[in-house]
């Protein structure tokens, strides 16, 4: 059948790109670090270093994700081309939803592992440390300060990272005075260690009992007490994209300066 023609020679074009970023992921090199670390875990002694038995297991946990991840890819497609010979040989329509959902989850899966292959930079791969506070507007910006802490710390946890709140102040009435968080996980600095700015917000106050609009700012504080190289960002709330309110007016509205740096890895 003609649609799953079509799908078996999106899939063959889709083949070599997906063998292309295997070696752009450098899994043999994951491999042979994942069984070296793997041995080291097994080995006798190895829990007597708490801190370092704990590190070596954060990382394992990383290679095996980035291992599997790549080989769940690799079935993804060889479900796929069985699906369009299964529906060629039965000519069963009902199999095309089935085919089309596959297709574009496999094809959103090696895009976000493309992304990975870029973030190369020498801090890309270490945790983030941020810091937000809030700036001009008192109640309304410390609200503003909130809303923001908590759109890192979902898109965190949306992420699969994980997050230690290292400083949290919460505000008079309402938001938070200062808030200085940790994200953990593989790469957490390279999706974010592009952008900065200052978020603006721009909204009828829940907090004027005359509803009158008013703008906030919430600006960024740099945290101290490690050993590392001072970054800024500016945060998204989908990949590490800009937080954007649009006012009435058609222009941006919406901006927030967030301060990050790369967390310490020993």
């Amino acid at each position: 059948m003609l649609q799953f023609d079509e799908y078996k020679v999106k899939l063959n074009n889709l083949a070599p790109t997906l063998e292309k970023l295997g070696a752009a992921l450098n899994l043999d090199a994951a491999e042979q670090e994942l069984d070296m670390l793997q041995a080291e875990s097994a080995s006798d002694g190895f829990w007597n270093n708490l801190d370092k038995a704990q590190k070596v297991q954060q990382r394992i946990k990383v290679l095996q994700s980035k291992v599997d991840s790549q080989k769940k890819r690799q079935q993804q497609w060889d479900d796929l081309m069985a699906l369009c010979e299964m529906g060629n040989e039965f000519e069963d329509e009902s199999l095309i939803p089935e085919l089309e959902e596959g297709f574009a989850e496999l094809e959103k899966n090696m895009e976000e592992a493309r992304l990975q292959t870029l973030l190369t930079g020498e801090y890309d791969s270490s945790n983030v440390i941020l810091t937000i506070h809030p700036g001009a507007g008192g109640t309304e910006a410390q609200d503003w300060a909130q809303m923001l802490y908590r759109m890192y710390t979902r898109w965190a946890e949306r992420h699969g990272f994980t997050y230690q709140i290292m400083d949290y102040q919460d505000g008079d009435e309402a938001g938070i005075k200062s808030a200085t968080i940790m994200i953990e996980g593989e790469n957490a600095y390279g999706y974010l260690r592009g952008e900065h700015g200052v978020h603006r917000l721009v909204r009828v106050s829940p907090f004027d009992a005359n509803a009158r609009r008013q703008t906030s700012f919430s600006s960024s504080g740099d945290s101290h007490g490690r050993d590392c190289r001072l970054w800024r960002w500016h945060q998204r709330p989908d990949h590490g994209a800009v937080c954007r309110n649009w006012g009435g007016n058609g222009q941006w509205s919406g901006r927030t300066e967030a301060g990050g740096r790369p967390g310490c890895t020993q």
